[in-house]
């Protein structure tokens, strides 16, 4: 009885354990600190999925790695529209096209967002004046 509880324990570790690592593969670098102003043009003709800014943890261990990026994604949505606010009430308009945003908002705010995981990209909706997140393309694709 003992064996077999050793072995159960011992299969479920290493099963945990295989996640565990399959999980730090997915990033071929760590993104924690790093910036960038790549932000490209939403089309929503593309078909890319918009990734909502939810956080699915399960395990109490590792839930701080999971809310990481929604919650960076959550401030950079907030710090763009924010942003945007502040250009229309100076301008009485929003940016008319991505080349505006990027120039008048990103550039001239040298705004830089926190580079998010799972290789998910920012990009800008101009008809909605937003900032979205999209899952990065699967290889194939």
């Amino acid at each position: 009885m003992r064996r077999a509880m050793v072995i159960v324990v011992l299969c479920c570790a290493t099963g945990c354990m295989e996640s565990l690592e399959n999980q730090v593969k997915k990033q071929d670098s760590p993104v924690i600190g790093k910036t960038t102003q790549d932000i490209g043009e939403f089309n929503p003709a593309d078909g890319k999925a918009v990734v909502k800014p939810t956080i699915q943890a399960t395990d109490p261990i590792t839930a701080p790695v999971a809310a990481y990026g929604p919650m960076v994604q959550r401030l950079s949505e907030n710090e763009i529209a924010y942003a945007l606010r502040l250009y229309e009430a100076e301008h009485g308009k929003y940016p008319a096209t991505y080349d505006e945003f990027m120039e008048k908002i990103i550039k001239a705010n040298n705004i830089r967002l926190p580079v998010l995981p799972g290789g998910k990209k920012y990009e800008y909706d101009v008809p909605n004046h937003a900032l979205v997140v999209v899952d990065a393309p699967k290889e194939g694709e």
